[in-house]
C-alpha cells in the first residue's frame, strides 16, 4: 500500500510503500521529545516529493541516524539509517501520514535510553 505524508506546512512531502502493521515508540532523549511513532521501511520504499533543501538534519550520540525535519515548521517527518545488516532504512513518523487511524496501529515500546 502507498501512503502520503508531510510535515505540517507541506514543504517536506513524501510517499512510502509498505504494509503498516505497527509502529515503535522510543524513549531515548530525542524520540521522547519529538513524540514520533516510527515505522521502519527499506529506504527505497520512501520517495521524497519535495526539494530536499527544505529539510534540516540532526544527528546525535553515535551519529548513525539522520533525523530529518522541516526547516520551516520543525516537524520530524522521517529519519534515515541502516539496520544491523547494513541495509538502508527509513524511520517514518506515522503521525505525518495522511488517512491513517493512529489509534488502530499497534505500538511497541522500545527502551532507547538503555541502549
Amino acid at each position: 500500500m502507498a501512503y502520503k505524508g508531510s510535515c505540517h506546512c507541506g514543504k517536506v512531502a513524501f510517499e512510502v510503500d509498505g504494509e503498516l502493521k505497527g509502529a515503535l515508540a522510543c524513549n531515548c532523549s530525542m524520540c521522547q521529545r519529538k513524540g514520533a511513532l516510527l515505522w521502519f521501511v527499506p529506504r527505497n520504499n520512501l520517495r521524497l516529493l519535495t526539494d530536499p533543501a527544505a529539510m534540516s538534519t540532526y544527528t546525535f550520540n553515535k551519529h548513525v541516524i539522520q533525523h530529518h525535519f522541516c526547516s520551516t515548521c520543525g516537524i520530524h517527518a522521517f529519519g534515515e539509517g541502516v539496520d544491523p545488516k547494513g541495509n538502508a532504512m527509513a524511520a517514518v513518523n506515522i503521525n505525518c501520514l495522511e488517512d491513517v487511524d493512529i489509534g488502530a496501529i499497534p505500538v511497541q515500546h522500545y527502551d532507547g535510553r538503555s541502549s
